[in-house]
């Protein structure tokens, strides 16, 4: 009594029952099929995809969507809203697994139609958004006016639970981001524009406990990315200098303690006792020379 029902988003194409592929397909049957988007085909990506590649889906429709792109377009506001809907179920892990298992969704807000809908409206609207296009919102988007807003709505309607926030906050990365939202929030918190709540406040109190990045708003760019084969470059040096470095710590062993080069080389234990021996007979030295 009084509990909502669960709104069914068809997950996948059912299995058809005993000797129902020998009826022909009719148009009335051809069209109740096409109705069944998967919230997957509205952002466009196959079911197996990762967290990383749903919320990069995500990021690419909602720049297109955002209400600072579309001033006064009552519509895609409406879609941006129901897109946030998306990406809170695909974006949760545990929300995603369930939603997998029953193909249903706890919104009335993506019942019937919405997902179809939205997959037709995606489809019709779309531009192709490059990575330029991203990074372009993001530097214009993080620290703005606009992202306040937004992380202050989101609060309101996840009730302080800031896991699923970070799922539909746009441009956002918790290592990043979680003390400049806390500093936002505990501000808005203070002033009355916000309510605490116990979600938040157990939040609030691991991040106070974790040490601050040092450049919160500045994202790996282009040239970090370029620099990484450099960086492996200078990691494999490193690794061929200590490397050289074992070899002749093991031919000196070899050669004072007897043996052959053409010996394999010992495991890290074997060398680890090696050394060892070596501290214990220099040890021995010592004491017997006092």
């Amino acid at each position: 009594m009084g509990k909502r029902k669960r709104a069914r988003v068809s997950e996948q194409k059912q299995a058809p029952e005993a000797g129902e592929d020998e009826r022909p397909m009719d148009e009335d049957h051809n069209a109740s099929s096409s109705n069944n988007k998967t919230l997957y085909e509205v952002l466009g990506v196959e079911r197996s995809a990762s967290q990383q590649e749903i919320k990069k889906a995500y990021y690419k429709l909602a720049l297109r969507l955002h209400p600072d792109k579309n001033p006064g377009d009552e519509e895609a506001k409406e879609k941006f809203q129901q897109l946030q809907k998306v990406i809170s179920i695909l974006g949760d892990e545990e929300k995603r697994a369930l939603y997998d298992q029953t193909g249903c969704v706890d919104d009335d807000d993506l019942a019937g139609d919405v997902a179809q809908n939205l997959h037709e409206y995606f489809r019709a609207m779309y531009k192709k958004v490059t990575e330029a296009d991203i990074e372009e919102f993001e530097a214009n988007y993080r620290g703005s006016d606009s992202e306040k807003k937004d992380l202050i709505e989101l609060y309101s309607k996840y009730k302080g639970n800031m896991n699923r926030l970070f799922c539909s906050m746009l441009c956002s990365d918790p290592k990043l981001d979680s003390h400049r939202f806390k500093d936002i929030l505990d501000e808005a918190i203070a002033s009355g524009e916000l309510k605490s709540t116990k979600a938040y406040t157990k939040w609030a109190k691991k991040v106070s406990e974790t040490k601050p990045p040092i450049s919160p708003l500045k994202r790996k760019s282009k040239s970090s990315k370029q620099s990484e084969p450099d960086l492996y470059a200078i990691i494999s040096q490193r690794r061929n200098e200590r490397k050289d470095q074992f070899d002749s710590m093991f031919s000196n062993l070899v050669s004072k303690y007897g043996g052959s080069n053409d010996a394999s080389e010992p495991t890290d234990e074997e060398f680890e006792a090696t050394q060892k021996k070596l501290e214990s007979k220099r040890s021995t030295r010592k004491s017997n020379r006092k």
